[in-house]
């Protein structure tokens, strides 16, 4: 247990080193409060975690049509976000333009080995974006992961670069979200092998997103997105490689989250994944924090890209 915590803050540490370079300014400490505990098992309704092939149900069955319904719902939350320039748009088109390229790589024969249970993952990973969406638009904010109220007021506020939204929607859905839809989807199959190479295909699968991704959040609100050079341009080798760690250190907080061995240890470790999260987080907004005018010309230039 104390390697798996060793790991998780040392991620965290890692992580402030490198969005502070790519936001080209430093990281001023943050003195880390207690984030609000969330019990995480019981976000979501019994159905949502179950996954049984055989189920009426087309995501505890892992049906392709629970991708595209899920689809269908990105779309319909990223229109309105999209055309008032809502600087929470950045993150909502981007998990829309993964979720599809998902739906694409589902289709392809062979590229997972599982990919019934690779569908239910993804819907049970939408709905805890969804679920902190809701819950921080509605104001009941002691239920929303104090990653993903960084990232929201990030985005009301319009304090941060595009690149800034990008990065602390990411970081909250991956380094909190992730490992406890791991966990409770369940990392292992029925008769005990790894699912982690279906976990791995993913990063295949985003290695065909990212560079498109970020040329069409430039193309649409923020110009810069995609400048590699200028110092809030963020580039694609730069972006897969934080992916790839914060994936990698989800797998291994929900592993630490099954091996618990009582509800105790597993509460301390879901805590100092809300506190690891958290610091990522602001170490996020510490770097990429946008002055007014540049937001001001942000916002001008995604008016006229609408």
């Amino acid at each position: 247990m104390q390697g798996a915590r060793t790991r998780m803050w040392g991620y965290a540490v890692a992580m402030t080193v490198l969005v502070a370079a790519w936001g080209g300014g430093a990281v001023t400490p943050a003195v880390a409060s207690d984030p609000i505990f969330i019990g995480w098992s019981d976000l979501l309704p019994a159905w949502v975690y179950t996954f049984s092939p055989s189920s009426s149900n087309d995501c505890s069955a892992g049906r392709p049509t629970c991708v595209q319904q899920t689809i269908k719902t990105m779309q319909r939350r990223w229109a309105p976000l999209d055309s008032s320039c809502d600087h929470k748009a950045v993150f909502s088109l981007a998990y829309l333009r993964t979720t599809e390229e998902y739906a694409d790589t589902a289709a392809q024969p062979g590229f997972y080995d599982d990919v019934a249970w690779v569908n239910h993952e993804d819907a049970v990973f939408s709905q805890f974006y969804f679920r902190a969406y809701d819950d921080y638009a509605s104001g009941h904010l002691s239920a929303v992961p104090e990653a993903w109220r960084i990232a929201f007021g990030a985005a009301n506020s319009r304090s941060v670069t595009g690149v800034g939204d990008l990065l602390l929607g990411m970081s909250a859905h991956v380094n909190r979200d992730l490992p406890f839809v791991l966990a409770g989807v369940g990392i292992v199959t029925p008769d005990g092998k790894t699912r982690k190479h279906d976990h791995e295909q993913i990063n295949l699968m985003l290695n065909k997103v990212v560079q498109p991704l970020l040329d069409e959040e430039a193309k649409l609100y923020d110009h810069n997105m995609n400048a590699a050079n200028s110092p809030y341009g963020i580039s694609y080798t730069a972006l897969m490689q934080l992916l790839v760690t914060w994936r990698e250190n989800a797998w291994d907080n929900a592993e630490a989250l099954v091996a618990a061995p009582d509800a105790a240890s597993r509460a301390a470790v879901a805590q100092e994944i809300e506190s690891s999260a958290a610091v990522t987080a602001r170490s996020i907004v510490a770097s990429n924090t946008a002055p007014p005018t540049y937001t001001a010309t942000r916002d001008a230039y995604c008016a006229s890209t609408h």
